[in-house]
């Protein structure tokens, strides 16, 4: 393996990867000091205030002269905000459609709903934190030997959350949550949904099921601890509820259905300077096969496409598709403002250890996510996602929060790269975890369910990890078990983004 790779000839940086003594030759050039593994090196002298330049793209400006073989990272290289001028639909890519009678099939659960689900739960979804306890000990009771009877029903899941109350009864907080309790009630992955409220919560079930019209049936059920009388009451309730639901939830059975019925949350945590080189461009290239399928693949933490958000309008299939992302990132910028942040927050410790400096060029990385396919269509936080293809879909950066969105949206399937190693999984919709180097897989192999450092280490192509990735999702939305849903996560995964004040 080389020491170094240059990821396009008029970037000034190039990658270290492996960690490099001083005086390690480099395109001509000696390092003048350590260079960690995943580090960025000068190629030649960048003035101060001169861009810096990887991925062909601005990552920010020298905080002071940097000479050729210098370490580029948080001490000399300052983050600058965006100043584009944003093109719509002018890179546009068709996409190679497979015929239909030609086209892939997985193993999948068709609802009455006209949805597919990849899994088979029964879910317990709160409007409140007031009844978190309650739905907790309902699902608590459905243990594997009570389930043992119910071979197709994958388990009874709690959707607990922290907020519900204190807020405001409309705006965007209320309707995100509103939007998010919608998507998990009508989730394909879902046989059977019970929503437990407390009864005098701002966030009411009944004004969800009025205004998305929801009618209660065998398979779908409602309650309020204070109209049950009491919180033992309604776990004994609950727990009656659910198993008048498994009989009907077990007689679900697996059948082909097509790949274009698959919706891919594409994601990325823990990021490290080899996401926007391995996993991430690999994950790309699969969401392009899905989309050639008819299948559609969700890109979405919109803090984490800033700096690189005018790559993605130039894909955007018309211009209104390509404002609303614009409008979004003009969201998050007033939105960080009025909060006293700014857009460059987003690195965390652990993405500058790995090689990460400012929030552009993360984001020039995790947009590789999305391939080269046309942006079909730009969604809200947890709004249903009815576009095939490429789509975005507005999330904070924060893992947990931005899924349950996707999840929300109809996401039946989440892909999860991550180079420091990101301990995730969702619920009801199955992670499948990709790592971004070997070091890191070999080290958490018990997590990691792809290895897309093997790009480096082994000699792997593009295509190749690319389909290996495509193929994985088709296997675990057949019910293939990932490495987080054989350790059990997903449970404490769901996290609805609280947007608003907490009054």
């Amino acid at each position: 393996m080389e020491p170094f790779v240059r990821l396009d000839p008029s970037d000034n940086v190039v990658t270290a990867t492996r960690a490099l003594e001083a005086g390690t030759e480099i395109e001509g050039v000696k390092t003048t000091g350590l260079i960690p593994s995943g580090h960025k090196i000068a190629t030649r002298a960048i003035a101060k205030g001169e861009a810096v330049r990887k991925y062909a793209q601005l990552i920010g400006l020298a905080h002071e002269d940097i000479a050729p073989g210098d370490h580029v990272h948080t001490q000399n290289l300052d983050f600058i905000g965006t100043d584009v001028e944003y093109e719509y639909g002018t890179d546009q890519r068709p996409v190679e459609m497979v015929d239909e009678d030609a086209r892939d099939t997985f193993m999948g659960y068709r609802r009455a709903n006209g949805g597919v689900g990849t899994r088979n739960y029964i879910a317990i979804v709160t409007s409140v934190n007031c009844s978190a306890t309650a739905a907790r000990r309902i699902a608590d009771h459905f243990t594997p030997e009570v389930l043992a009877d119910y071979p197709n029903v994958d388990g009874v899941c709690a959707f607990v959350h922290g907020t519900g109350c204190g807020m405001a009864g409309d705006g965007e907080g209320f309707e995100a949550l509103q939007r998010v309790m919608w998507g998990y009630a009508r989730h394909p992955n879902h046989a059977g949904v019970l929503m437990v409220g407390l009864g005098c919560e701002m966030n009411q079930i009944d004004w969800l099921l009025e205004a998305y019209g929801l009618k209660q049936s065998d398979t779908f059920q409602v309650m309020n601890i204070q109209g049950v009388a009491g919180l033992r009451k309604t776990i004994e309730m609950g727990i009656k509820k659910v198993e008048a639901m498994l009989p009907i939830a077990n007689e679900a059975k697996r059948e082909p259905c097509p790949v274009s019925e698959l919706k891919v949350a594409l994601q990325c945590g823990g990021s490290d300077a080899w996401s926007g080189i391995t996993a991430n461009p690999a994950l790309g290239f699969a969401c392009d096969l899905l989309a050639g399928q008819g299948g559609t693949g969700v890109l979405a933490e919109t803090p984490e496409i800033y700096g690189a958000e005018h790559l993605l309008t130039r894909r955007a299939v018309t211009p209104a598709v390509g404002e609303k992302l614009v409008g979004l990132v003009k969201w998050w910028e007033d939105y960080t403002a009025r909060n006293k942040g700014s857009m460059d927050n987003n690195p965390s410790p652990g993405n500058k250890k790995g090689g990460l400096t400012t929030i552009l060029e993360k984001s020039l990385g995790a947009a590789a996510k999305g391939g080269t396919s046309p942006l079909a269509g730009v969604y809200k936080y947890a709004e249903p996602v009815t576009a095939r293809g490429f789509t975005f879909m507005d999330s904070p950066g924060y893992d947990p929060a931005s899924v349950t969105g996707q999840i929300a949206g109809g996401c039946n399937v989440v892909v999860f790269t991550t180079g420091r190693g990101s301990a995730f999984g969702s619920k009801p919709a199955p992670t499948i975890k990709v790592a971004t180097n070997t070091e890191m897989y070999g080290r958490m192999i018990e997590d990691m369910d792809i290895n897309a450092g093997a790009m480096l280490t082994e000699g792997q192509s593009l295509e190749q990890k690319g389909r290996e990735i495509y193929e994985k999702i088709i296997a675990v939305a057949s019910g293939e078990v990932t490495k987080s849903e054989g350790q059990g996560l997903g449970d404490y995964e769901f996290v609805p983004w609280q947007i608003g004040a907490v009054m």
